[in-house]
């Protein structure tokens, strides 16, 4: 079936810039000393952080859909936000909180912003679009038909709500009532209405085209974390049956396959030979935690360590005989990517799509399932790659040695992963707010899920 990063390849460009965090001062690639892998770490994470900060959208402060540091934008796209990047957003100033890149009292100014913007932004039975006008909080269709709710970003997005809320909710008078705002927001989301009757989530409804749009969220790919949520609310919950019969297909998500003698375990739409792109092992569990969480289906570390494992083994195999390609240099995703002319597009980036195009964020964002394979990418994207590489966010989104190009353009989903997958890795910070989060642990449990980890 289709999903939704080959509707990605419409996307276009924007761009802006604001203040700068505190504590500027992180070494550049130049530094003659070698940084530690702490030290890199710390490095990426605060650099990339920027991207949500110093060039968030500036009225909204959600995240800009893309950043171009050359300025060179299409007309009427510079305040395009992102629904479910700006929840991967609100991950990242948690984490930049937490790491003191922004002081508490920054981010509580900077969150009320964003949950009065949200609150008075265009809704659709509580669900946000894809994409938002940042100034004025109307709908920017993601297409003709794709004009109302998205609420598969709209998931994205409360998975950062219920992080800030956790965060909060028991600091100061002023930090509670930023909490309670960002419960509200989530509260107001009608998941039960995007089954339209039926035992099955729908991506998207238009107040113009109802559910012509007609996407099923069936598995496997990034969208898991909707279920959760839809069972997980306490205002609009689903019955378990929709996660049953409509994602798991009846049974039928169960993979045999195995790629380099590893298990896919769940089959992967569209791609069941040799695993998706890695932002599938990515988006749903920025908060959503697979350490030891199981289901009747799968053990979802399991299924994300042998997702990424394949796509690295992949690339270290090579069959396709690109430069560069190797134990330090993989990581295939949706991302920016080089058309055959040279010009920057946008594909899907896997094992059966490999055109030589390795995304940072890919392996990066995949520390917490391969640390020692990640830090040896981040290490030589770094050290060896970063004239062309590293920029005012973070590592650029794409790259290609073998054809010596590069996208030196930022998109948010690219960069929030990163960010958020970094702060795991170093402190679990996002996954323990996440899943700590009463209703959390029960719509999970209404699904059938359990965690080793968190004792349910």
């Amino acid at each position: 079936m289709k999903y939704l990063l080959f509707i990605f390849l419409i996307i276009t460009s924007c761009g802006s810039n604001e203040s700068s965090p505190k504590g500027d001062d992180s070494p550049t690639p130049s530094t003659p000393t070698p940084l530690t892998d702490e030290q890199l770490v710390d490095v990426v994470e605060k650099q990339t952080f920027k991207y949500f900060w110093d060039f968030a959208e500036p009225n909204s402060k959600l995240a800009r859909e893309r950043y171009h540091p050359d300025g060179n934008y299409p007309e009427n796209d510079s305040n395009v936000v992102t629904t479910g990047g700006s929840g991967f957003g609100l991950m990242s100033i948690i984490a930049a909180t937490s790491r003191n890149y922004v002081s508490r009292s920054e981010a509580v100014s900077r969150l009320n912003t964003i949950a009065d913007f949200l609150a008075n932004a265009d809704r659709f039975h509580g669900a946000w679009p894809h994409w938002m006008d940042g100034n004025t909080g109307r709908v920017k269709p993601f297409g003709q038909k794709d004009n109302g709710g998205d609420l598969v970003e709209t998931a994205f997005l409360c998975q950062g709500i219920i992080c800030v809320r956790e965060f909060f909710k028991n600091g100061s008078e002023e930090e509670k009532a930023l909490a309670q705002k960002f419960d509200t927001l989530w509260k107001g989301v009608d998941w039960n209405w995007y089954r339209n009757n039926q035992n099955v989530l729908y991506w998207h409804w238009s107040p113009d085209y109802a559910w012509e749009m007609n996407f099923p969220l069936e598995g496997y790919n990034e969208c898991l974390i909707t279920y959760v949520l839809a069972s997980a609310s306490p205002t609009h919950s689903i019955a378990p049956t929709a996660y049953h019969q409509g994602w798991a297909r009846n049974g039928g998500i169960v993979s045999a396959a195995t790629k380099y003698g590893i298990p896919l375990l769940l089959k992967h739409n569209g791609a069941e030979q040799a695993g998706g792109p890695l932002f599938w092992a990515h988006y749903s569990y920025l908060g959503l935690d697979p350490t030891q969480l199981t289901d009747q289906y799968a053990n979802y570390w399991n299924v994300n360590v042998n997702h990424t494992k394949i796509n690295y083994q992949h690339c270290v195999e090579n069959a396709g005989n690109f430069a560069g390609y190797g134990p330090n240099y993989w990581g295939l995703t949706a991302s920016y990517s080089r058309n055959p002319n040279g010009s920057i597009g946008y594909n899907a980036h896997m094992p059966s799509n490999d055109i030589g195009v390795i995304s940072p964020t890919a392996a990066i964002s995949s520390i917490v399932y391969t640390p020692a394979e990640s830090l040896a990418a981040m290490r030589n994207f770094y050290e060896n790659y970063s004239g062309q590489l590293w920029g005012p966010a973070g590592f650029y989104d794409a790259h290609s040695k073998h054809y010596n190009w590069m996208a030196n353009r930022y998109l948010a989903i690219d960069q929030g992963p990163i960010v958020v997958m970094l702060e795991n890795y170093r402190s679990g910070l996002l996954w323990n707010l996440f899943m700590n989060a009463p209703e959390v642990r029960q719509g999970l449990l209404n699904l059938g899920f359990h965690s080793g980890k968190y004792g349910f």
